[in-house]
């Protein structure tokens, strides 16, 4: 007989969960290109929130079938004065209906507005960071305090009724009832079978009372094997799990942000965008995953993630100064045997001339070898000395990608094509 199950939970305002589902997976690429515009408008602070999506009527709208008036008819049109038989009339000009308010107002026709309804934040989020990923991700030997996976055991006699085994407990159960009552279904079967050769009427008294005989035993065979439980507390299996250990893969995220004097605030604002995206997106994505924000101007420094975004501090530039104290992390915390290690690295690409040359050697010689990608973003058009070393690297070393922004509307673009999925991710 075939099951179906139904999924009755209600979310919100009473609307199921699984025909939202459905209806966010169906229209998918309409609702990414929605949120994506969404982004492009917001500001920094507005970037975590739901949205209001709009779908325009012609992406959802479905197949009908309909009735046409077929055959061969003739139509007389009263008050005509202008055609003849074999003309060919053209189709009535509508106007005014439906879409978005744009043309002429007009006293025909008809539409439909836009499909509207909101995204929650969670779905918003997930829709944002759909397909994204630490390229090159794997797992690296047991922590101090290991990750513990639940995994499959066999079968227990006891256990919660969640994790009963129907399957296997009715298997139980139909081996028990055979066994037991093998022994008596065969002494059943010889009875009825020397009940037959006796025949149902006729013979001596001697036959007459072993024919009875026969039949009391019957009966009480009978009687026995229906008081043999169908389903018995001892037949119940129940799926049974344990905890292992398994490898974690632990990965920690360099943020490296200049804030040199050349750098505007809005040139700030694009790296302060594209450092909060990718912040939102490995805190959701990973729950192991240590972030360390470094800001330079002249001189680097480590700091929380309230100074790394609203501090004002500011001074000169020397880019250096960041990769050679993201390195000193490394070595006093980061074991690159233990860690996945990365780094995102925002700045205009105005250097001290000098230095720029240092900030190649420095990725090629040290950072690099240590991580498993190094993204560069230049919130600038233009390309000065630190642009031309980098683009030095990106021919050698396939796990350094740089990329340029010079308007909001660029960052998503270029964070996805950063942060999609490179190389097998374990």
């Amino acid at each position: 007989m075939l099951q179906q199950i139904i999924d009755r939970r209600l979310a919100g305002k009473n609307k199921s969960i699984g025909n939202r589902e459905r209806f966010l997976r169906r229209y998918q690429q309409q609702v990414r290109e929605a949120v994506r515009r969404a982004v492009d408008a917001r500001g920094i602070r507005d970037i975590e929130k739901g949205e209001d999506i709009r779908i325009p009527k012609r992406d959802i709208g479905e197949p009908v079938f309909g009735h046409g008036q077929g055959g061969s008819r003739e139509v007389v049109h009263p008050g005509n004065q202008e055609y003849v038989r074999g003309d060919k009339i053209e189709r009535p000009k509508g106007g005014g209906g439906g879409g978005r308010g744009s043309g002429q107002a007009s006293d025909s026709g008809e539409g439909e507005d836009d499909f509207v309804f909101h995204l929650t934040k969670e779905e918003f989020m997930q829709m944002f960071f759909d397909d994204l990923a630490l390229p090159r991700m794997t797992r690296t030997q047991l922590a101090e305090t290991p990750e513990m996976k639940s995994q499959r055991a066999g079968y227990s006699n006891t256990g919660t009724p969640a994790n009963l085994s129907v399957l296997r407990s009715m298997r139980g159960a139909i081996g028990r009832r055979i066994a037991i009552g093998a022994n008596a279904r065969a002494e059943l079967q010889s009875l009825r079978d020397q009940l037959a050769a006796l025949g149902t009427t006729g013979g001596d008294e001697a036959v007459e009372a072993e024919r009875k005989r026969l039949q009391l035993r019957i009966e009480g065979l009978r009687a026995r094997l229906d008081a043999i439980p169908y389903l018995d507390p001892i037949d119940l299996r129940f799926r049974n799990r344990v905890k292992v250990p398994v490898p974690t893969a632990k990965a920690v995220m360099f943020c490296l942000m200049d804030v040199s004097g050349s750098m505007d605030e809005a040139r700030k604002e694009l790296a302060k965008r594209f450092f909060i995206l990718l912040y939102l997106f490995l805190t959701r994505h990973y729950e192991k995953i240590d972030l360390v924000f470094i800001r330079h101007h002249t001189q680097a420094q480590e700091v929380d993630e309230e100074n790394f975004f609203h501090a004002r501090e500011t001074g000169g530039t020397v880019v250096s100064s960041a990769l050679v104290l993201m390195d000193e992390i490394i070595r006093a915390r980061y074991p690159i045997g233990d860690w996945n290690i990365y780094g995102a690295q925002a700045s205009d690409g105005d250097n001290w001339h000098h230095d720029s040359g240092r900030c190649r050697e420095i990725l090629t010689e040290t950072l690099l070898p240590k991580c498993r990608y190094f993204a560069y973003v230049q919130v600038a058009e233009e390309e000065q000395n630190l642009w031309e070393e980098y683009a030095r690297l990106q021919e050698s070393e396939p796990h350094f990608a740089m990329r340029k922004v010079s308007d909001a509307s660029e960052i998503y673009p270029v964070f996805r094509d950063l942060f999609k999925p490179k190389g097998v991710n374990a």
